[in-house]
């Protein structure tokens, strides 16, 4: 197959939704507080439903795709579909925070949260992508350091993997190159890019690329997610367009203004 012809995986999972069968409990990290459940599959999922927030799921959806388009490794996700039975069974806040229909499902991976040990093991040409891809996005939610943080990643040592999550902090439009190149897990590697002409031009291309798949990875949105509730009467207000617009600006000069 043509580089310019591959299949986006997004509509794939779009039309294999997995059903959940079974609420096991709601985490307790996340800012979101993610329900895990199992899907019919048998697999285990960190389910975001309604409570999540419906611009946060749009979010996840679209920056999990594009992430998928750039090379990021990121946790295998996908569209799982909840039944009303299965609510009724969960206490009231649960139940009205999970919510009936489309939810978005990451695939719970046992894998250990990153360390700062372990930074410099994770091979220069992810360490660059990503911070690319994150500023892309607008994702100031990978900030790391001796003081602390969550990155919302997982190193898996044994296979030298790293293993990406949690975008629906994306497209936030007070993140700052001042913040984002000084707190970013992988800021270091910076300049490695900023300043190479050759580096810059990969990844635009790669971001052009990404960017030729968006109607398919719009399509797969499911229609429920552009309404606030329940009963879809009252419209989300987020627009995918504007969306596309931010990520446009790759195309800018001032994109690679980062000092």
């Amino acid at each position: 197959m043509e580089h310019g012809e591959r299949t986006i995986p997004s509509v794939t999972k779009a039309l294999s939704t997995v059903e959940i069968v079974e609420v096991i409990r709601r985490s307790e990290h996340g800012m979101t507080e993610p329900f895990i459940c199992r899907g019919d599959d048998d697999n285990f999922y960190f389910v975001k439903g309604i409570g999540a927030g419906r611009d946060s799921q749009i979010k996840e959806w679209v920056s999990g795709n594009l992430a998928l388009l750039f090379d990021i490794p990121v946790a295998p996700f996908r569209i799982v579909n909840v039944p009303e039975e299965i609510l009724e069974i969960l206490p009231p806040g649960h139940a009205r925070d999970l919510g009936a229909g489309p939810a978005f499902g990451s695939l719970e991976k046992r894998l250990t949260e990153i360390a700062i040990p372990q930074i410099r093991e994770v091979p220069l040409e992810i360490r660059k992508a990503l911070l690319c891809f994150d500023w892309w996005i607008a994702n100031g939610d990978r900030c790391f350091s001796e003081n602390g943080g969550n990155p919302n990643l997982f190193w898996e040592p044994s296979k030298r993997e790293l293993v990406v999550i949690d975008h629906n902090q994306a497209f936030d439009p007070e993140v700052t190159a001042e913040t984002f190149f000084r707190d970013h897990i992988f800021h270091d590697v910076s300049t490695d890019i900023a300043d190479d002409l050759v580096e810059r031009q990969i990844y635009t291309d790669n971001m052009n690329e990404a960017l030729s798949h968006w109607d398919s990875i719009v399509a797969g949105l499911p229609e429920e997610w552009f309404y606030i509730d329940p009963e879809m009467t009252i419209e989300l207000g987020l627009s995918t367009d504007e969306l596309k617009t931010h990520l446009l600006r790759c195309l800018r000069d001032d994109f690679w203004n980062w000092k």
